[in-house]
């Protein structure tokens, strides 16, 4: 049994070297979230901080503010979903899919 814990204890360790080493990866990589038909994108990086909002000019109208606010935040929503989902992903390769407690795992 002591062998077992030794070797468990081992693979937890390697698995939480590699979620560091995926963690850091991650945190380089950067999505894009549209809408309006791409009127409006926001680049998002894998910590979830807005990087860009690139508003196309024919959408900024002072009569129309509301629905430009409105497409901010649903380009926003989506790249940051697409991050979580890349980040998920990427957690659960390493983790074979298991919540393992006392890790905080994204999923």
């Amino acid at each position: 049994m002591k062998g077992n814990l030794g070797n468990m204890m081992k693979q937890v360790q390697q698995m939480q070297a590699k979620m560091a080493e995926i963690q850091a990866e991650l945190e380089q990589m950067e999505v894009e979230g549209t809408s309006g038909g791409g009127m409006v994108k926001v680049i998002v990086n894998g910590k979830q901080e807005i990087i860009s909002i690139a508003i196309d000019p024919e959408v900024v109208d002072k009569d129309e503010i509301e629905m430009l606010q409105d497409l901010i935040v649903a380009a926003i929503n989506q790249a940051k979903e697409k991050a979580q989902a890349i980040q998920a992903e990427q957690m659960s390769a390493i983790t074979g899919g298991l919540n393992l407690p006392g890790l905080n795992l994204p999923f």
